[in-house]
Formats: structure tokens, C-alpha cells, sequence
């Protein structure tokens, strides 16, 4: 257990919310350079991330699946995932259970090189962490989880069910 620092304890939500800004912007930066040191789009690398947490579950994922997740038409998705395989970062195979679906994965080499480069993140965040106890570290895992899905929520509030932002009415000809 550690010692909060002095000010800890009135700590507001307006001021969590603004660390949790500044933590989303330094991630974001973070992945920004390993997109761009791979020539990734965002995009793609957020593809890669969701085709690894599946992987990671033991769920097939279809490129349906992953446009839905991703916010992306069908098109968008397959410009994607041409990109991905032509890097040679995932492949398309047909299921082992219904050959008339599709299963993406990642290949070995894209784990390996998205492990070497978050490695350093990944050592940083485990040593934070460390320093909370069992409860405190349940605590913060509840919180993100309920943070996350209030933003879910969010999302889904300001751009309609599916996460799409419909585009502005065009103006008035005149």
C-alpha cells in the first residue's frame, strides 16, 4: 500500500477527468509513433488491436464483425484489411466450422513487433500499477471498465445507435 500524496483526498471529478485527458492524448501519441514508424493508419492499427483482443479471447472475429466494431462500411473495411494483408499483419481464412464465413488473425510477426514496441509502455504501466494494492487495483479496474462503458453510452448518445455521425444537411441552394 502506498501513501497518498498531500491533496489526494479532494481530488474532484473535474480533475480526474482532466488526468484522464492527458493520459488519452500521451496513449495517443504513444500509438501515433508506432503507426507512423510502421506506415499504419490509425485505423489500421486499431484493426490490429481488435483482431489481437479476439485472439486473446478465443473468439473468431469476421471482417464484418470488425468493421462493426471499427465504425467502418463494408468497403472501408475491405480497403482495410487489404492493407493489413498486404503488409503482411493478418490473414483471411475460412472458418474450420462453417467454410462459408471468414476468420481474420494476426500474423506471428505483427505480434511480435507490436510487443516489442508496447513493451516499454507495457513495463512503465505494470510498475505503476504495482505500487496499488489488490483493492486499489480493483478499484481502478472497476472504474475503467464503468468509464468505458459511459462512454459507450456517450457515443451512442451523440451520434445515434451504430456510432455513425450522420453528415451535416448540405445548405439551402440559393
Amino acid at each position: 500500500m502506498r501513501a497518498d500524496p498531500p491533496g489526494d483526498e479532494n481530488t474532484t471529478p473535474f480533475e480526474l477527468m482532466t488526468l484522464l485527458r492527458r493520459l488519452n492524448v500521451e496513449l495517443d501519441r504513444f500509438v501515433e509513433g508506432f503507426a507512423v514508424g510502421h506506415a499504419l493508419h490509425r485505423t489500421d492499427l486499431n484493426a490490429v488491436v481488435v483482431i489481437m483482443d479476439a485472439a486473446r479471447q478465443d473468439r473468431p472475429l469476421s471482417p464484418g464483425a470488425l468493421g462493426a466494431q471499427l465504425n467502418l462500411s463494408a468497403p472501408a473495411t475491405t480497403a482495410l484489411l487489404n492493407r493489413l494483408e498486404q503488409a503482411g499483419h493478418i490473414e483471411r481464412s475460412r472458418s474450420t466450422t462453417d467454410r462459408r464465413k471468414v476468420e481474420l488473425s494476426l500474423h506471428e510477426q505483427a505480434v511480435t513487433l507490436a510487443g516489442s514496441f508496447f513493451a516499454p509502455l507495457a513495463r512503465q504501466l505494470s510498475a505503476v500499477l504495482e505500487r496499488f494494492s489488490e483493492e486499489e487495483r480493483a478499484l481502478i479496474r472497476r472504474f475503467l471498465t464503468e468509464s468505458t462503458e459511459a462512454t459507450m453510452r456517450a457515443r451512442e448518445e451523440s451520434t445515434g445507435p451504430g456510432g455513425r455521425e450522420s453528415a451535416p444537411a448540405p445548405p439551402p441552394a440559393g
